[in-house]
């Protein structure tokens, strides 16, 4: 299911990523008192009275300054508004109404998408008279609020969830693979796209930015049905996408959130980047099955040590995510493209593995025989059962006597032993410790 996308924006030094943090309920943007911190475009996911979704915090827009990272900021403030589905529009209500929140007013308006205005800075019930002067920038829905301290986010929250489209359930059944094809700008997405299908489906153009929308391309391969997500990231206006290219994965979570499994396509000429790991991390935080795919491997120069070198690098900039397989190729030759699909199909089997209770316990009990929990304190860690709660992917829940007293690497310990028994190949497994109630 497609989650709805939130994108707070405003000028800076406003409070969007306090607000952030309060509706993500972490502390994930750097927060300082100093105009124009949030320099990056940070995700996360929040909910509010059941409705999941993704949550994008902007660097602030300035207009009429002339720098390089101004102009970068405002580019990436106006994707996320293209992008989103509902805006959070932060002001100050303590400084009033500025030059700047105007322009980002009219620039909202233009967009035509729901608004919600978040009058912030107002501490206390006695300044909220101060709000009433916001309702000349035209927005119908304006609420009151102090994100450093909390008080109004459920008032906002009930706004922008009231605004949401109708959850859309997909419409391919359970036994179709549901594959997004990720990557940042050039790497090869629609190329590899077009060389499994075997046809021109996609634009393809050496230009970052040319795939034009996410499309949805079913096809059966041996009996086995699949839906192929291809996201550029990028629609129209490629120059800009090409110049803000870390925010291609605005395009890529809707395809994520649909995808049973994520394709990361790296570009074997160039090597892992920062964006590459941004958004193959959206991949095992929403913990789907994951295949890395090295393209432009025709055009690397190559000895017999060059694959495992690469093989390395990825390993090293994705320890989080070892348990992933990578497969060179060429989408231009056509070298290995027939082992993605298979590849594809295998691990969303292991995606969607199930484990009876009696062999999880079985192997569990013999792990922990083979390296008891280590003490803590003069208490001693014990695990009593497991049990798979969940598959797409795997989540297994661990009964014990004090949760607190299992280190997270006795917790690894255990994910390798599983992954050892059973395979787990190109899925991520959650681990869940429940503390288990005395007969």
């Amino acid at each position: 299911m497609t989650l709805p996308i939130v994108a707070i924006v405003g000028r800076p030094n406003v409070g969007k990523s306090t607000l952030f943090n309060r509706i993500a309920g972490e502390r994930i943007a750097i927060v300082e008192d100093k105009p124009g911190i949030t320099r990056d475009r940070i995700f996360s996911r929040g909910d509010w009275s059941g409705r999941e979704f993704h949550l994008i915090d902007t660097g602030g827009l300035e207009f009429g300054q002339a720098d390089e990272v101004t102009d970068h900021i405002r580019q990436q403030a106006e994707l996320a508004i293209e992008e989103a589905d509902v805006i959070v529009f932060a002001v100050d209500g303590r400084e009033g109404i500025t030059a700047t929140d105007e322009e980002v007013s009219r620039l909202l308006h233009r967009s035509k998408k729901p608004v919600v205005l978040a009058v912030n800075k107002l501490d206390h019930v006695k300044h909220y008279d101060e709000m009433y002067e916001f309702y000349q920038l035209g927005f119908e829905a304006v609420i009151p609020l102090s994100s450093l301290h909390g008080t109004g986010t459920g008032d906002l929250l009930d706004q922008v969830i009231a605004h949401f489209p109708p959850a859309m359930e997909e419409f391919y059944d359970n036994d179709t693979i549901r594959v997004a094809i990720i990557g940042r700008p050039n790497v090869g997405k629609s190329s590899l796209v077009n060389r499994i299908l075997g046809e021109e489906r996609v634009i393809v153009s050496s230009v970052a930015g040319t795939t034009r929308d996410a499309i949805d391309t079913p096809l059966t391969r041996e009996g086995q049905d699949f839906v192929i997500i291809d996201t550029a990231g990028m629609r129209k206006r490629g120059k800009v996408y090409e110049s803000t290219e870390k925010y291609s994965v605005i395009r890529a979570l809707r395809a994520i959130d649909r995808s049973d499994v994520a394709v990361v396509v790296l570009d074997g000429e160039e090597g892992v980047t920062e964006q590459d790991k941004r958004v193959a991390g959206i991949a095992h935080e929403t913990g789907k099955a994951v295949l890395f795919v090295i393209n432009k491997w025709d055009a690397v120069e190559k000895d017999e040590k060059t694959m495992n070198r690469f093989r390395r690098e990825v390993l090293d900039h994705f320890s989080f995510m070892d348990y992933a397989p990578i497969l060179f190729i060429s989408a231009k030759t056509g070298q290995r493209v027939a082992q993605v699909l298979p590849m594809v199909q295998e691990v969303a089997e292991q995606h969607a593995l199930r484990i009876s209770t009696s062999v999880l316990n079985q192997v569990l009990q013999d792990a922990v025989m083979a390296t008891p929990p280590p003490t803590s304190k003069g208490r001693r860690a014990r695990f009593s059962y497991g049990t798979q709660v969940a598959v797409k992917p795997p989540a297994i829940v661990l009964f014990v006597n004090e949760p607190e007293l299992f280190h997270f690497s006795y917790i690894r310990y255990l994910e390798n032993q599983l992954r050892e028994a059973f395979g787990f190949k190109g899925t991520p497994v959650r681990l869940m410790l429940r503390k288990k109630n005395k007969d």
